[in-house]
């Protein structure tokens, strides 16, 4: 095993709720004088997990708490976890961007990271100008950026606007550039977080053959952060799970991304839901449910099914041009179709409460698990529901396609599709 590279003991990072922001001169002067008597910090002992669902009693948040692993040198280490989790401000910490409250972390290398659009980039300054710039910051000198330029500019497909200020960029140009510059500027650690997902699907691909490329040939170290699990799985031999600011499972990638997984179905388990009304709401979701064609309330159907997910909504006050999204979650989080009934409430003005039907056909839907995602908003003005799982739902094979794969047929979907055959010589026995 090759020694660490990155180790990272007891690390915890605090941060005050509200419009001061991470403290008051009150309570600085509290800090210090507690330190110079040798006393510890009083709002050390205070402070609530990083629950976002929940209002809490605290003004102190953990936004990381008692965090401990250690990554070796050549290896890709994915880290994982829900939204809020922490993830990215382990990153932040272990850049640089910002310091730990207790705990340290220990480094060894030039490290480059890609933690959101335009990070390191001058939005005055052109795509070459950053491209020098980067190089300076990372210890290197100008004779090695230029033999590095040819190979960045290639690999991030925006020559054309080489020499234009960045601030013109457009988020993908700039997450293009951004990574071609982590990756090709031989930094010992590459730090990259969600923000691929903004490029499209030729550059992900690109970036991740990158990455194996800068682990495997050159011996260098990288953390991945990414919702995509399926990206996760390929790419990291290792990975850590987080949730609430806390490390919950560190190893092998597979069972990191099943206790993932578990920790994203909890509460999702249902095939009805009934929510609490919230006045403070001017849309909500009152009642969720999964149903077969006679009506019956289940979340388990064979293959051959239809299925109806029916949703009770109340407005509060008139709201015109909402719709609803539903997103089927499949394993590793591939969504395996996403639907909205725009088309049908685009033009309506909505007060009061309403049942919304949305029916799934059978003979579509692979044998497996799946989650029920929605959100709700007005395009392109307002979110009225933040995306959530809400219910689970089962497909059992029903022998649609016979009995060569009875566990699972290959692919994300098995649609029933129509065959015809049409003899044009037929020959009798």
């Amino acid at each position: 095993m090759n020694k660490p590279v990155i180790k990272v003991e007891n690390l915890s990072k605090q941060y005050r709720l509200g419009e001061v922001g991470t403290g008051t001169i009150s309570h600085d002067l509290n800090r210090w004088w507690h330190r110079i008597r040798g006393k510890e910090d009083p709002y050390l002992r205070i402070g609530e997990s990083n629950d976002r669902t929940s209002k809490g009693n605290s003004e102190y948040v953990w936004a990381l708490q008692d965090i401990n692993f250690e990554v070796q040198q050549g290896e890709v280490l994915g880290i994982i976890g829900k939204n809020g989790a922490g993830k990215s401000t382990l990153l932040k910490i272990l850049s640089k961007v910002t310091a730990p409250t207790t705990g340290s972390i220990k480094a060894k290398g030039r490290i480059a990271a890609l933690l959101e659009v335009g990070t390191g980039f001058h939005p005055e300054l052109t795509g070459r100008e950053n491209i020098y710039l980067n190089g300076t910051i990372l210890g290197m000198t100008k004779r090695e950026v230029t033999a590095k330029l040819d190979e960045i500019v290639d690999f991030s497909g925006v020559e054309r606007y080489l020499d234009t200020p960045v601030k013109r960029y457009s988020s993908g140009m700039m997450v293009r550039l951004g990574f071609a510059v982590a990756a090709h500027l031989e930094p010992e650690i590459l730090i990259v977080d969600e923000v691929l997902a903004v490029g499209d699907a030729e550059f992900q691909k690109k970036a991740v053959g990158k990455m194996e490329s800068v682990a495997k040939t050159s011996n260098r170290t990288v953390l991945f952060v990414s919702h995509n699990m399926a990206a996760v799985r390929s790419l990291c031999s290792r990975s850590v799970v987080m949730n609430q600011g806390k490390v919950e499972f560190i190893g092998e990638t597979p069972e990191a991304v099943e206790h993932y997984l578990e920790i994203t179905r909890v509460g999702t388990t249902a095939a009805e839901l009934i929510l609490e009304n919230n006045p403070a709401q001017t849309f909500s979701f009152s009642r969720i449910s999964l149903k077969d064609a006679e009506g019956h309330v289940k979340n388990t159907f064979e293959s051959n099914e239809e299925i109806f997910l029916d949703i009770k909504l109340r407005t509060q006050e008139s709201i015109r041009g909402s719709r609803i999204v539903f997103q089927l979650i499949g394993q590793d989080e591939i969504v395996v179709f996403a639907s909205t009934n725009h088309n049908l409430t685009s033009g309506l003005s909505l007060h009061g409460t309403y049942q919304v039907q949305c029916k799934i056909p059978g003979n579509l839907l692979n044998t497996g698990a799946y989650q029920v995602r929605l959100h709700a908003g007005i395009p392109n003005q307002q979110v009225l529901v933040q995306p959530q799982d809400y219910l689970s739902l089962q497909i059992l094979n029903s022998g649609v396609h016979g009995s060569i794969f009875q566990e699972k047929w290959p692919g994300i979907i098995a649609p029933a599709l129509e065959w015809k055959i049409q003899a044009e010589t037929q020959y009798h026995d």
